[in-house]
């Protein structure tokens, strides 16, 4: 399973995603999703709206992670809310990616450090760091 550092990319890791409500922000992550990843982003916002229909993807703490299975998508990638896209026949890697950004937003001083970022580099710096503090 790869670390967080290697599941994030510089140019998928964004400060301040605008948005009002669910829907705006999840359309606005799938067009960042798309940017950076060259995923559809039609199929990127439909898949991950129709996975919070399920139920919600909010993790507590004003922390959310919404994330879809994407057919035909080669590797998985994170754009921060989290939204984590996977290839559609990911099977347990997409669960465990996502159980391993779950349970680092879990970590009080992890968010704290997030909300103080005040760039897209700053946050990658920060989840980078969580996980060679995992493996140390």
């Amino acid at each position: 399973m790869p670390n967080l550092g290697e599941l994030l990319r510089p140019n998928s890791v964004i400060y301040r995603v605008k948005g009002v409500g669910r829907k705006e922000v999840l359309a606005n992550l799938a067009k960042l999703a798309a940017d950076a990843f060259g995923a559809d982003q039609s199929l990127v916002y439909e898949n991950a709206l129709a996975r919070e229909a399920l139920g919600g993807t909010g993790v507590g703490d004003g922390v959310a992670v919404p994330h879809a299975r994407i057919k035909d998508l080669e590797k998985s990638c994170g754009v921060l809310v989290f939204l984590l896209l996977s290839p559609e026949d990911s099977g347990a890697d997409h669960l465990k990616a996502l159980a391993k950004i779950t349970r680092a937003l879990r970590q009080p001083n992890l968010r704290a450090s997030l909300r103080a970022a005040r760039s897209s580099e700053a946050l990658l710096a920060v989840l980078t760091a969580v996980e060679r503090e995992e493996v140390a």
